[in-house]
């Protein structure tokens, strides 16, 4: 039986297994998913020493760039945008070979362009500065966005949440957030930004999808900001991750 599988840290309540043990029941394949909780990226070798029959991974925080340095075949994508979050590995030589995707940014790509529609959105600020935040920005710039990164520590050119005024923010109509705040189960938690400089001409997405709305969505909205979650994103990443495990599994 094959086995495919999601690695992260904390992922009791993933998107992933269910979905994928529901898709492996409708269409009659005799699979199983699991969920690998690694405490370190170092235990990576170990996982697929361990278990001859995994076939596939999905990869979820926070290692979506550390786990880079294990991959043998990293596509143009992946590469480009320093991070993987979905590998399939071959093992018909003997030997485990893992091929790296990325299908974050295909993802992101496909929900952010119907949400902006024809707005003009002349920059962006991307929260975070992990994997999925090197997806987001991939796609920025193929869509000719400019962004600036904001982190807890700044790097220059970029922001710390200090730098975010309200003169920056009201000049700047697209924020995503990429980080873990206010996910399930710290719903309480949300990116300190001076909420009250967001308006109706601000779109502000949010890579997490559970909760549904999460604190900085809610208070994005309440300002009259257009809104969204992850959970569009999640489902045509997961579909891609699928369709690459399935075209690697027939090769």
């Amino acid at each position: 039986m094959h086995l495919y599988g999601l690695i992260g840290k904390k992922l009791a309540h993933s998107f992933s297994p269910p979905y994928f043990r529901k898709k492996f029941r409708e269409l009659g394949i005799d699979a199983q998913y699991e969920v690998f909780e690694l405490d370190d990226i170092s235990q990576f070798p170990e996982l697929i020493a361990k278990h001859n029959n995994l076939k596939g991974l999905n990869v979820t925080i926070p290692y979506k760039k550390e786990v880079i340095r294990f991959i043998d075949n990293p596509d143009e994508t992946s590469g480009a945008a320093g991070a993987v979050n979905t590998i399939s590995i071959d093992r018909s030589t003997g030997k485990p070979v893992l091929y790296g995707f990325n299908t974050d940014v295909i993802g992101f790509e496909k929900a952010l362009k119907p949400l902006i529609g024809n707005r003009n959105v002349d920059q962006a600020l991307i929260l975070g500065t992990g994997g999925a935040a090197q997806s987001v920005a991939f796609v920025l710039e193929k869509i000719n966005i400019p962004y600036r990164f904001v982190s807890r520590t700044k790097q220059q050119p970029d922001f710390n949440y200090h730098d975010l005024t309200k003169e920056v923010i009201g000049h700047t109509h697209l924020i995503i957030n990429t980080t873990p705040l206010g996910m399930f189960p710290k719903v309480d938690e949300f990116p300190d930004i001076p909420y009250e400089s967001l308006t109706k001409e601000h779109v502000i997405f949010d890579l997490i999808y559970n909760p549904t709305e999460t604190l900085f969505l809610k208070k994005a909205r309440q300002q009259g900001a257009l809104t969204s979650n992850g959970l569009k994103m999640l489902e045509i990443q997961a579909d891609e991750a699928w369709k690459i495990w399935q075209r690697y599994a027939s090769e």
